[in-house]
């Protein structure tokens, strides 16, 4: 079974993998680098983290975390109270105030209104010499002020509750919203929406016309090898470390538009990331589904490696035409020395060994060492190329001798098991042979296809020249070359599913 390591580890684990020489000087130095640091590192050398908070980091640190929010939203309660107790003095102030008026005004009226009754009697009895007792009479006229009386107060009594009703509520949305900036802000969780509705609610960026005109003239006067091209900004939706099934997988390819067809057709493929694969992939019937949503997984992870490559590349290109290189860039090849293993230092040698892996080869490679992303290597460890180990964290085989001691190396999320494959055929010395025949290609302009380096990964498994083969045949019954120049798609931000 998967043993649950600590959120530590993991970033540990990831550091470890890309080489993080930052985390590496702190460890040899005895130096203790807390989970937040160990993020912020990591981030800052461009590694995926994993969408995972382990529940012993929050028991260790919820003291410390939740004692200043408790404090400090019983300062603002209090405040806000006091705020409230005066704003309702100030209110029933005003109230006093209005029915003192109410009074004065009911009085001149009753007066008003008894003056009336006199004259009118007097006047009725003079005219029609009619009789009228005024104390009757007085009864009925003070009966209808009484219940004009009656109505004025109802009316202006609730309006008067309408008003205080307001201001009230206008209060708590003005404590809650008090209350909303103490807590911890929660990422937005992005559900049923397609790319077309997120592409609709995207703020548009004005555009510094001038600037950009200055800075296209400037970019117009350099020679055409150094004139950088525009790099693609990538929206990387981030699957969460959870136990997927297959379905929910389904429905979020459906949703986000995933096609194979059109992956082939346009050469552009959507930035979704897993951290892991289904553990139910073995159940759909189907086997064409099974291979389809194995490939729609990894080819992301595969070309957005890729294309980190070409854009190291790139910056190695330029550092070449300079006549002086500044300490960041110089601390960036010391770094790319040590991430491709070269102690001399020579640049030939990285530019030979800085390249990329044919993206039918990754597939197919990751298809046959996971049976499809069904092994219990791949499920457990998220170890899709079943690479060996007899030093780190590993899964023993269960056919394994008892005089072997070699292990499955396991990874924390699928992106790291593919950037360790990339460093394993760029690196060791077995496969010196596939990194001639890739220059040798790039020397003679010609695309860097799978079929034409597969025949050097014989020294990758024991079956040698057989192993080859059934790639060969993976690569052809699956059309895999026709996403040998897939790119990600453009976009503007990272996102996050919870699922």
């Amino acid at each position: 079974m998967k043993k649950n390591i600590s959120y530590r580890d993991k970033l540990l684990e990831l550091a470890s993998i890309y080489r993080i020489n930052d985390i590496r000087n702190y460890t040899r130095n005895k130096k203790y680098l807390t989970t937040a640091q160990i993020e912020h590192i990591l981030k800052k050398n461009n590694v995926p983290i994993p969408n995972e908070i382990n529940k012993s980091i929050y028991e260790i640190h919820s003291k410390k975390i939740i004692k200043p929010v408790n404090t400090a939203g019983n300062a603002i309660g209090n405040f806000v109270n006091s705020f409230v107790n005066k704003a309702i003095e100030v209110f029933t102030f005003a109230y006093k105030g209005i029915e003192f008026s109410c009074r004065l005004v009911i009085r001149s009226a009753l007066r008003f209104f008894s003056f009336i009754s006199v004259t009118t009697i007097n006047t009725l009895n003079k005219a029609y010499n009619f009789k009228v007792e005024e104390r009757k009479a007085n009864k009925v006229v003070s009966g209808v002020v009484a219940f004009t009386f009656l109505t004025f107060l109802l009316v202006g009594g609730t309006q008067i509750k309408n008003i205080l009703s307001e201001k009230n509520e206008k209060k708590i949305e003005i404590v809650k919203k008090l209350e909303i900036k103490n807590k911890t802000v929660k990422k937005p969780e992005i559900k049923n929406k397609t790319l077309k509705e997120i592409k609709k609610n995207k703020p548009k960026k004005k555009i510094d016309v001038k600037a950009k005109k200055k800075k296209d003239k400037k970019i117009a006067k350099l020679p055409k090898e150094i004139i950088p091209k525009k790099e693609e900004s990538v929206k990387e939706y981030v699957l969460p470390d959870l136990n997927l099934k297959t379905e929910t997988v389904l429905s979020l390819f459906a949703d986000v538009e995933y096609d194979l067809n059109k992956v082939r057709k346009n050469k552009l493929v959507k930035p979704i990331y897993f951290t892991q694969f289904p553990k139910d992939l073995d159940e759909i019937t189907s086997v064409q589904l099974k291979k389809e949503t194995f490939i729609k997984i990894i080819l992301p992870l595969v070309v957005a490696e890729n294309q980190k490559i070409i854009k190291d590349r790139k910056k190695l290109k330029s550092l070449f035409s300079k006549k002086m290189t500044t300490e960041k860039e110089k601390l960036w090849l010391r770094q790319k020395f040590k991430e491709y293993k070269i102690r001399n230092g020579s640049m030939q040698e990285l530019t030979k060994r800085m390249d990329i892996i044919p993206v039918s080869v990754a597939i197919a490679q990751a298809a046959k060492e996971s049976g499809w992303g069904t092994s219990r290597f791949a499920l457990e460890g998220n170890a899709i190329f079943g690479q060996w180990t007899w030093n780190g964290r590993g899964i023993a085989p269960l056919l394994r001798t008892k005089t072997e001691s070699h292990k499955i190396l396991r990874f924390p999320i699928l992106r790291a098991s593919v950037k360790a494959y990339k460093n394993n055929l760029n690196t060791h010395k077995s496969y010196k042979d596939f990194r001639e025949k890739r220059l040798s290609l790039r020397l003679k302009r010609k695309p860097i296809e799978g079929m034409k380096l597969i025949h050097t990964l014989d020294n990758y498994a024991e079956t040698g020249v057989e192993y080859t083969k059934i790639l060969a045949q993976i690569i052809e019954q699956n059309s895999l070359e026709d996403f040998e120049n897939v790119k990600l798609t453009n976009s503007m931000e990272k996102k996050e599913l919870n699922l």
